[in-house]
């Protein structure tokens, strides 16, 4: 683990795969009350190894710092883009996947033009925001939607904060569950051959002279 220093105060970095020559990094933040152990970012994470790629966990200075009440949406985009720019001078010339789950996912959406994404996996993205006194919720959609970059959205049929649909950009895996997405093993298989599809293949090793 290290210790990344942002506007808002120290965040954490749960780093696992090769030092040197990963074909890719896989950054992904958290949910709202939640930590880098989702049982959807550890199958993130074990696809993303797998397939050769560095991966960075992202603990918000908010949930370093004790607290369960997310910090406003602004101070969460300002600690993600330092922790990508400080994974990017660890990580040069690496290209970056960008995601996460529920408030981390729509923090990875909204940064991905500007942070430089090639693709962005959202896990349990919100559509829908709790529900108002009055009944009402805010929709979220425009978040996902305005990203350019492709992207793979993994829900739980029975998420109460919606389901993304897909567009010529977006592919969309629904898998048994709720929000929580608590079935690692098939966030890993939905994972995996969507990152084999939006990242360069490694070049094959050179062949070996006969004797």
């Amino acid at each position: 683990m290290i210790t990344v220093e942002t506007p808002h105060g120290p965040a954490q970095v749960h780093l696992d795969g090769p030092d040197a020559g990963p074909r890719a990094l896989l950054v992904l933040g958290h949910g709202a009350g939640g930590g880098v152990e989702a049982p959807d970012l550890l199958g993130a994470r074990s696809a993303a190894l797998d397939a050769g790629l560095a991966v960075a966990r992202v603990l918000q200075p908010y949930r370093v710092a004790g607290r369960k009440a997310p910090a406003p949406a602004a101070q969460l985009d300002e600690a993600w883009a330092a922790v990508v720019a400080h994974l990017g001078t660890a990580f040069p010339e690496v290209p970056q996947v960008h995601g996460g789950r529920s408030s981390g996912a729509r923090v990875a959406c909204r940064g991905a033009t500007t942070l430089g994404a090639v693709a962005v996996l959202a896990l349990a993205f919100p559509l829908l925001a709790p529900p108002r006194r009055d009944g009402s919720r805010a929709d979220r959609g425009p978040e996902i939607d305005a990203v350019t970059v492709p992207v793979l959205a993994v829900s739980g049929e029975r998420d109460r904060f919606g389901i993304p649909g897909p567009t010529a950009t977006r592919e969309v895996v629904v898998l048994a569950g709720d929000h929580s997405l608590k079935a690692r093993g098939p966030v890993a298989a939905a994972v995996a051959p969507w990152l084999a599809r939006v990242l360069p293949q490694p070049a094959p090793a050179p062949a070996t002279a006969r004797r």
